[in-house]
């Protein structure tokens, strides 16, 4: 009979050896390469993509805001930093490497943007590489390919690369290639915070470190991380707004006492100019969750609306407004600087698809308006075939045209069409830090 093996029995009782986890070497460029692949694979938008992973929502601080800075400028740059990594890969990489793909263009855009040390971009890409399963057979390839960027001379592609081809060639057809690159090299600028304000706007300005836009709205010097951390947040008197945004509430132009309805109210913005101005507002919006955030604006800055959760293109109060605001659903296109994944998950396709809704949502305006009334129809959107169904739509519905004149506009009168329409450009007022595009226009009922 063999004797028992003494090491092969003590070994049966030992307990094996714990792995040492793997510590995140960078939870915001991690944070960051992860909702770029899910925004370029899945087709998030980014704010979904903010929403739903978790190693962004588990970040605070000076992490998170690093984070979404990156995703963002990564996103702007997207078109450019693919034309750069092209000229550096022998091979594309396979379609299944999501992290490794993403993770060379939040490096790379680093890189090319100028965001970071090639050092610490070049450094931390690695780290992550090893880090992430799925990673870990890249970083070899991740670290020659941008070190090649850091160190190797490439020629810069036009800032029109910004954007898929597609997009820019409509712009071209519509607008002339010489607005169509403009709108590409808008891109190129992190867009300004701006915010509307109730009260005297030049001391709001002075607290906050803005200045006043010549429409009336406060651009901030500097974005901070926390805007609720300005002075008179707490106060109620601003609130964020893009002040391309706050035209159509201001050229609806409300008196105190009048009757107005905010057919799309979500986030919140026009509804509470309009409130500011001391008109009686009833707001709709279609999600429960979004007028639920309507009504703690309203509670914070202290003004009053009616809200309802309801489709607007099936309410029903003929003749009871005096004015109606419609800011309609639509591709959103025109603020590509703050959403530019817009540009690489939809395709002109997707723009047919908002014709019907807004010819509703006009007709139902229209009806809502009293004789004498006015409706401000508007889109942040660059496509013109929504301008052009709703201004078709509107005038079916028996509404006139009432045309917006320079003088309501100060220091954007280019963007007033020759029809009394404004077309405004994300290049314009490049030098005080762009704007969202928008179109909109104004009709009266007879």
């Amino acid at each position: 009979m063999p004797l028992p093996n003494a090491t092969a029995d003590r070994n049966r009782f030992r307990k094996p050896k714990r792995q040492t986890p793997l510590v995140n070497p960078d939870p915001a460029r991690f944070a960051a390469v992860c909702m770029v692949s899910h925004v370029i694979d899945q087709r998030w938008t980014l704010e979904e993509a903010m929403r739903r992973e978790q190693s962004f929502v588990g970040l605070d601080g000076r992490d998170r805001g690093f984070a979404a800075h990156l995703t963002l400028v990564t996103l702007r740059a997207l078109g450019i930093v693919d034309a750069v990594l092209a000229t550096k890969l022998a091979r594309p990489l396979p379609d299944s490497a999501h992290f490794a793909k993403a993770l060379l263009r939040v490096g790379a855009a680093q890189l090319i943007e100028g965001l970071a040390p090639p050092h610490a971009a070049v450094g931390r890409a690695v780290d992550l590489a090893k880090f992430e399963a799925t990673g870990r057979g890249f970083a070899g390839l991740v670290n020659a390919v941008l070190r090649a960027i850091a160190t190797e001379p490439y020629s810069r592609p036009h800032d029109r690369e910004r954007v898929p081809a597609l997009w820019w060639n409509r712009w071209r057809s519509a607008y002339g290639a010489e607005t169509a690159d403009a709108i590409a090299s808008s891109l190129a600028q992190q867009p300004a915070l701006d915010l509307s304000h109730k009260g005297d706007g030049t001391i709001i300005a002075k607290a906050v470190g803005g200045d006043l836009l010549p429409t009336g709205s406060i651009r901030l010097r500097e974005t901070p991380s926390d805007v609720t951390a300005l002075p008179l947040w707490g106060e109620g008197n601003y609130w964020v707004q893009d002040g391309a945004a706050a035209l159509p509430a201001k050229l609806l132009a409300t008196k105190r006492g009048e009757t107005v309805l905010d057919m799309c109210a979500a986030p919140g913005g026009k509804t509470l100019q309009l409130a500011a101005t001391g008109a009686r507002v009833t707001a709709l919006d279609v999600d429960s969750a979004r007028i639920n955030k309507v009504a703690e604006n309203l509670a914070r800055t202290a003004l009053t609306a009616q809200l309802m959760v309801a489709d607007a293109r099936q309410f029903d109060a003929p003749e009871s407004f005096d004015a109606v605001l419609l800011d309609a659903p639509c591709s959103a296109t025109g603020t590509l600087r703050r959403n530019p994944e817009a540009l690489w998950i939809k395709t002109p396709s997707h723009v047919a698809r908002f014709a019907q809704t807004q010819a509703e949502l006009i007709l139902t305006g229209a009806q809502a308006l009293k004789p004498g009334g006015r409706l401000v129809y508007a889109v942040c959107s660059l496509e013109p075939e929504e301008a052009q169904s709703g201004v078709q739509a509107a005038q079916e519905s028996g509404l006139v045209v009432s045309p917006i004149k320079p003088d309501e506009l100060p220091k954007l009168e280019q963007a007033i069409t020759k029809e009394g329409y404004v077309r405004i450009f994300p290049s314009y007022w490049g030098e005080l830090g762009g704007l969202d595009g928008f179109f909109i226009a104004r009709f009266n009922k007879t």
